[in-house]
């Protein structure tokens, strides 16, 4: 956590933004802040904390990287398919039974690999996993990321299921669950998306791409532009991203579907990126630790 320490100095008052870190080496970091406390101190604190946590993973994630690509330019073509094919069901398995799905792991093998309908499951999970399959191997495409290409993503997601949603962007207001974040107004929605992807495109310059990555994924779903479906639409826009700059993808487990959820929520409910930053990138080093 971010907090403002004051320092009294020859009858004046200084502020300063303070970090304690408590990892495996302690270190504390400060910032100044001036001698009033700014009005924008939320937004400088997010600055302050990204900072820290980039100094600390980017090193990583660069040699991830650069591992990651000498091992597929070793593979024979065949293997990469192969791997990519395994990916696509666990991904496929994960973000769908985060949402609710009823398929187990080995249902969602038989059905994606071998084609064999789980007997006794719901109609709507065994349409959904296998449109989620195909969207998926189109989002990895390297065509340019787009509102028009996420509705359609969406439209083709839900067509079969939920064809009152799918590929619409909601023009009533929702909630999401147990979350104390409430999404915007549906009056704001059509603004948001645009500004959304006005602002990845500048960002796709400047920033990490698995930072980007991260946060495609919370920006887009906390928007909520669906009526449903937006975490899986957001989850298969990261990997978009991943995949496109080079970067090995990232499946988050159900298993760690409270965390997950805990992240995203502090990091709506605050108005800041940090938290789900430092989960999200903390997750896919683990996730990628072999290479590095």
């Amino acid at each position: 956590m971010v907090s403002i320490v004051k320092r009294r100095k020859a009858n004046s008052d200084y502020y300063y933004l303070y970090h304690d870190s408590r990892g495996t080496a302690r270190r504390q970091y400060e910032e100044y802040l001036g001698k009033s406390i700014p009005p924008d101190v939320e937004e400088r604190k997010n600055g302050f904390m990204l900072r820290i946590l980039r100094g600390g993973w980017e090193p990583k994630l660069s040699i991830i990287h650069d591992r990651f690509e000498r091992e597929r330019a070793s593979m024979p073509r065949t293997i990469l398919e192969k791997n990519l094919d395994a990916f696509a069901v666990r991904f496929t398995y994960n973000t769908q039974r985060i949402e609710g799905s009823t398929l187990s792991l080995k249902d969602t093998t038989l059905l994606l690999e071998d084609g064999i309908t789980p007997a006794g499951r719901p109609i709507a999970d065994v349409l959904e996993a296998a449109a989620h399959r195909i969207v998926f191997l189109d989002a990895i495409r390297d065509d340019d990321l787009s509102r028009d290409r996420v509705v359609e993503w969406h439209r083709r997601m839900f067509g079969g299921t939920k064809e009152d949603i799918a590929g619409k962007i909601r023009d009533y207001d929702v909630r999401v669950g147990q979350s104390e974040f409430v999404p915007p107004p549906h009056s704001a929605v059509g603004a948001l998306v645009g500004l959304f992807f006005e602002w990845y495109e500048a960002s796709r310059k400047v920033l990490h791409p698995v930072e980007l990555a991260a946060l495609v994924h919370l920006k887009f779903v906390t928007i909520h532009p669906f009526g449903d479906g937006n975490g899986r639409i957001s989850r298969l826009m990261m990997n978009h991203v991943l995949h496109r700059s080079g970067y090995p993808m990232m499946d988050i487990e159900y298993r760690d579907r409270r965390s997950y959820y805990g992240a995203l929520e502090r990091s709506q409910t605050r108005a800041a990126d940090w938290p789900f930053l430092r989960w999200s990138v903390g997750r896919y080093l683990r996730m990628h630790s072999r290479y590095w």
